[in-house]
């Protein structure tokens, strides 16, 4: 089982350095700062790499949200369930109100010039995405999580690290774009708080090590814990 874990860790680690490369083109303008309104406008522009990043990060969300929901299908889990429900919705949500003001086509990262379309992104198939690393990616962690509770549980904490290793490359990425660096703030404070819902909710079935029983990747000591936080998935869950 260790040595599963030891592939899969450089198998996430791709993945990471795939998310967080360059996009293809460094067209697309300079960002302008935001004013005014709480939410930029469709002639604030962003760097090609910019919009990626908000491709990136919708998709993983989605991710995150339909893996969480489709394990606890198999292996029902308060952590599961109350995550997907209450706080990656929420994170999708957050991210598809910039793909919208930006007035961006988050699936056809090949040509963002194509336009916003809610229907397209709403109607996408659970366990389908237009990133190829994420997709790799959830049925990788589909496979390993579909073993057992524990394993499901485990999945969570690979899930929000990922999150938070992506979200730190993205807000360098974000520049001197405020929306963007609100938004990307906002989701990684979400990862911490769920990553030690997981991390609790392994060890309340015995395993001592929590989250870090996976090993150095995945431990995460210095990750801050709010006042709320659940470790049943609950309390922290709505963020």
């Amino acid at each position: 089982m260790k040595s599963t874990y030891f592939a899969l860790a450089a198998l996430l680690s791709a993945f990471f350095i795939a998310g967080c490369s360059s996009s293809d083109s460094t067209g697309g303008g300079g960002v302008v700062p935001p004013s005014g309104p709480d939410t930029p406008s469709v002639s604030d522009q962003l760097t090609e790499d910019q919009k990626y990043s908000l491709a990136y990060m919708w998709h993983e969300e989605k991710l995150a949200k339909e893996i969480y929901l489709e394990l606890n299908k198999l292996h029902p889990a308060q952590q599961l369930e109350n995550i997907a429900t209450k706080s990656e919705v929420k994170h999708i949500a957050r991210v598809q109100e910039l793909v919208e003001a930006y007035d961006i086509n988050i699936s056809n990262l090949a040509n963002y010039e194509v336009r916003y379309s809610a229907e397209e992104l709403n109607n996408m198939p659970v366990g389908v995405f237009a990133v190829p690393e994420i997709q790799d990616l959830y049925n990788t962690l589909y496979d390993l999580g579909s073993a057992s509770k524990q394993a499901a549980l485990e999945v969570g904490c690979m899930v929000e690290v990922v999150d938070i290793n992506d979200l730190d490359k993205f807000l360098v990425t974000a520049g001197g774009n405020q929306y963007l660096t609100d938004a990307f703030i906002f989701l990684r404070d979400g990862s911490y708080t769920h990553y030690w819902a997981f991390d609790s909710g392994l060890k309340n079935m015995g395993i001592g090590d929590g989250c870090c029983s996976l090993g150095s990747e995945y431990c995460h000591p210095e990750y801050p814990q709010s006042e709320n936080g659940g470790g049943n998935g609950g309390k922290g869950a709505g963020k």
